[in-house]
């Protein structure tokens, strides 16, 4: 890998900048709408005393062009903590010099150094780039699993019924 290139943890001072890779990501994921998140959410989340997720960000050259967000899950059949990729984004003019293979190398050795059993992360079916990437890497598609998702008022509505219990 070239000495150009740089991947390191996220620190208080770069919510801005992840705020706007995951802007970017959302763009290009066509779901912008969504992306509604703010530099205190991504503050709380990242660097409290107790963090959900954490993020490390690549720099080429000195700028800041991609990062991965993750955080820790937990397989009850190996009985030990997984690492899971919510989302990894390199813009697309530094694509093509490593920097993504870069930011998975890297959460493979946290993952690896962690004693995490597994690694896991989502694609969207259209994402044919980012799936035969993640292909020359050895990972392997669960084609077996659905992904459900509860928000809004689906969620709102069934917690409610264990309020009324």
């Amino acid at each position: 890998m070239s000495r150009s290139l740089i991947i390191r943890p996220a620190r208080p001072g770069d919510e801005s900048q992840i705020r706007q890779l995951i802007e970017e990501l959302a763009e290009y994921e066509k779901l912008r709408h969504e992306a509604i998140a703010t530099d205190e959410h991504l503050r709380q989340a990242l660097f409290s005393s107790k963090p959900d997720a954490e993020v490390i960000l690549a720099e080429w050259e000195g700028a800041c062009c991609g990062f991965a967000l993750f955080f820790h899950n937990f397989s009850t059949f190996l009985g030990r903590q997984g690492l899971y990729l919510e989302d990894l984004f390199v813009k697309p003019n530094f694509r093509g010099q490593g920097i993504g293979k870069a930011l998975l190398q890297r959460l493979a050795a946290i993952a690896r150094d962690r004693g995490c059993g597994r690694m896991d992360w989502q694609v969207l079916n259209w994402n044919t780039p980012a799936i035969g990437f993640y292909h020359t890497l050895g990972a392997n598609p669960l084609e077996d699993w659905t992904t459900f998702r509860l928000t809004g008022d689906a969620l709102e509505k069934l917690a409610s019924k264990a309020d009324s219990q």
